[in-house]
Parts: C-alpha cells; sequence; structure tokens
C-alpha cells in the first residue's frame, strides 16, 4: 500500500515549527511494512489544501493529512477533504455533544468556530481524539482512504497508533515484512561510505536485488541503511550486513539506535574507565553529547570549558610560552589541555578541543581549523582536522570527530584513520 502524507500549516512553510510529524509518521508507516510515497507540505489556505490534497489522492492508495483540524478560522482541512471526496461537511450530533461536554468541564466556552470540529464530510466518519478537543476524520473518495489527523504530536502519535495505523493494516492485509539492519559509521563521508561499499552492491545487484542499500549523511556521520522485503529477508539483510562490516572496518561504530557517546560510554565501563571534558571552540557541547547518555555519572568526571586564552594556563596548566609563542589553536595546546584535565580531574582519559569556529581567522589559523586530543595511559593522541562551513556545522563536526577519536583510542583501535576513513 502507496500511503501519502500532507502536512498542513503556515507555520510550517515559513519555518517557524519543524514538520516531526513527517519524522514520525514514516518511520512507523514504513516500520509497518507500508511504503511513504510522498510529503508535502502546504499552507492554511483552502485552495492550495485542496489542490495538494487531490494530486496526493491521485497518486496513492491512503493519504494521511496532518494538521488544520482545531477551533480557529484557519483551520479548514475538513473542507479540504470534503471538497477533493466531493461531498459536503454534515454536523455529527454524537461529536457534537462530547464537545459541549469537554469544554463545560474544562469551564470553557464553545464557539462557533469551536463547534466546526464536529463537522464531518458526507459518507465519512469520526475519528476520536482522546488527547484533545479536535476529532480526526475517516472518508473514502474512491479507492482512496483519507485520514485526517490533529497537528500537535501527542495527539497525532496516539490517533495515528489507535486507530489509524489499525485501519491502514486492516485495508493493506498482510504487507511484506521488511528485514532492516542500519550501520552507523563515524568520520566518513557519505560518497566514501559508498566507494568502499561499491562491492557489496554489485554482489546484490546480481543476486536481484533482494537487499537494498540506502544512505543517509549527517555531520560527520553516515548511516547504512539494508532493506529486504521478500521471503527469508532476515537471512540476506544479515549476510549483507556481515559483509558491509567487512568493508567498512572500524568506520562502523554502532548499530540501529547506537549514539557515538552511548558507544563511548559503554566502552569505557567495560574498561572501568573515565573521561574528563576540556573544550575550547565546543564551549560545552561535548560534554554534553557525554552526559546526554543515561548512566553518564559512572564515566564523566567533569568538564572545563576554557574559552580564554589565559584560562587555558590557569585552569588546564597550559604553559604560557607555548601560548604566547603559537597562540590557542594548535596542535601542541590541544595536547596539553587534555593531558591537564586528565591529571586535574583524575580521569583515565582526558579529550579537549580547541579550533577556529569562526567568521574570523584567529592566531593566523583560517576559519574550520580543529585540533581534538586525548590522553590516556598510553600517551596523547592529536587530531588535525580542516572543516568548511557555517560555525554551528564546525562546532557539531568537531564534537562528532572528537567522540570518534576517542572511542577509537579507549577501544584500541588505529586513531590516525585509513585514508578511506579520513572524511
Amino acid at each position: 500500500m502507496n500511503v501519502e502524507l500532507v502536512a498542513v500549516g503556515d507555520e510550517l512553510l515559513v519555518g517557524d515549527v519543524v514538520n516531526t510529524n513527517a519524522v514520525t509518521l514514516g518511520r512507523r508507516l514504513t516500520a509497518a511494512g507500508l511504503r511513504v510515497g510522498g510529503v508535502s507540505t502546504v499552507g492554511d489556505g483552502l485552495d492550495a489544501m485542496t489542490d495538494v490534497l487531490a494530486q496526493a489522492v491521485r497518486r496513492a492508495d491512503a493519504v494521511i493529512v496532518c494538521g488544520g483540524l482545531g477551533p480557529t478560522s484557519d483551520d479548514r482541512t475538513r473542507e479540504a477533504v470534503a471538497a477533493v471526496a466531493g461531498v459536503a461537511l454534515r454536523r455529527d450530533p454524537a461529536v457534537e455533544e462530547w464537545l459541549r461536554a469537554r469544554y463545560t468541564g474544562m469551564n470553557r466556552t464553545l464557539t462557533a468556530l469551536g463547534l466546526q470540529q464536529a463537522d464531518v464530510p458526507e459518507g465519512g466518519r469520526s475519528l476520536p481524539n482522546a488527547n484533545g478537543s479536535a476529532p480526526g476524520v475517516c472518508v473514502e473518495t474512491g479507492d482512496v482512504v483519507v485520514y485526517a489527523i490533529p497537528g500537535p504530536p501527542h495527539e497525532m502519535i496516539a490517533m495515528t497508533e489507535q486507530q489509524v495505523l489499525p485501519d491502514l493494516l486492516r485495508r493493506a492485509g498482510s504487507p511484506p515484512a521488511r528485514a532492516r539492519r542500519q550501520l552507523l559509521t563515524a568520520s566518513v563521508g557519505e560518497g566514501v561510505v559508498a566507494a568502499m561499499l561499491e562491492p557489496l552492491e554489485k554482489q546484490l545487484s546480481t543476486a536481484g536485488g533482494a537487499v537494498e542499500v540506502a544512505y543517509l549523511a549527517t555531520a560527520g556521520q553516515t548511516r547504512v541503511k539494508l532493506t529486504a522485503t521478500a521471503p527469508g529477508g532476515d537471512v540476506a539483510v544479515n549476510a549483507a550486513a556481515t559483509r558491509a562490516r567487512e568493508l567498512l572496518g572500524d568506520c562502523v561504530y554502532g548499530e540501529a539506535d547506537d549514539t557515538l557517546a552511548s558507544v563511548v560510554q559503554a566502552l569505557l565501563i567495560g574498561r572501568d574507565a573515565t573521561v574528563a571534558v576540556a573544550e575550547s571552540l565546543t564551549g560545552g557541547l561535548l560534554a554534553g553529547a557525554l552526559t546526554e547518555v543515561p548512566g553518564a555519572s559512572a564515566v564523566v568526571r567533569g568538564s572545563v570549558t576554557a574559552y580564554a586564552t589565559d584560562l587555558k594556563a590557569g585552569v588546564l596548566g597550559v604553559d604560557t610560552d607555548l601560548l604566547a609563542a603559537e597562540g590557542a589553536v594548535h596542535p601542541q595546546v590541544a595536547a596539553r589541555m587534555a593531558e591537564g584535565v586528565r591529571r586535574m580531574m583524575s580521569g583515565t582519559y582526558g579529550v579537549a578541543t580547541t579550533g577556529v569556529a569562526g567568521p574570523d581567522p584567529q592566531d593566523g589559523k583560517p576559519v574550520g581549523t580543529v585540533y581534538i586530543a586525548v590522553a590516556g595511559p598510553e600517551g596523547t593522541t592529536v587530531l588535525s582536522l580542516l572543516f568548511s562551513g557555517s560555525r554551528a556545522r564546525i562546532r557539531e563536526m568537531t564534537v562528532v570527530r572528537a567522540l570518534d577519536l576517542l572511542r577509537r583510542v579507549v577501544a584500541g583501535l588505529p586513531a590516525e584513520q585509513d585514508p578511506a576513513c579520513t572524511g
């Protein structure tokens, strides 16, 4: 079954609100074996909404419209659904009674606009909303079923799980089970990962494409998605994942819902080890990533954000002559910061970041220059990098590379990655 999603709201178009509902719905529908064929976003205007919805209905077996069901003048999804279905709206007495009781119970006045929440397209039905005042709508137009559900995420999720998804699965019969594996890599560009997996993709193509390979790149990381829908897909996907791991080697840090920080934490716990953090350009982001993982208190000793140059000397013990000669952005400064915070906080490992996030150069170093150091029982390792992009991206990439360097050092992996893993 092919499902299309339509998100409604001017706030989505202008960027005031991020469309997380599409992400949630896409993941949930895909996990259930349904195909999401497209996602559209449209504003609150009735004509535009009707046009986008009509296009989705022509392409799909089912359409889920999210948002525009509330008690205000710009909530016109019901009208658009009725227009596309070619029917009028009718007032549902049972829903009206429920609304009046709900508003009375909240000591609120039910306005005429509020009553529009009881309107349902002729031939359709209302979908109860246990978490809000805006019921959903389900109506068929030809061979296509259209669901209109509320926009607030907690209402949307509950209605999807309790009503929309069960109805979709009933209509779809038994969708093909999808066997899936996802491998997570760090410090490796998407193009590099794809090149490393060329032998696997050729092998899968020769075998008839029983397993599909897809890539999703984020800052400093690439997710490799392996999916099969044919019978026995688990066996094929597991074999493909094994081969992918062989080709990618230690560029792979985990699978599925792992994060770099959670993997690092597990490595530290397994070695009864701890880490202390010293940051400059990342300004606490690295410590934040490490402490975001539940149980971080078992491995994180503490952190210092030594943004000012004099604090690098006064707090972390970086040599003042080194700072005077080279400035704060230098590989030896990163090394001394990592060693200093490790010593000061009695950590097994110390990790440090220094660099130029922009917008201006510093100490003769161009924007994007970054040095990351990890100090541990076996010595100190420094990684020299040059990133491009915005200030936010440079800082984000630095955190990813710092976590990955820490992972490698703690796990005893090569700290200087193979050329293919430079990203």
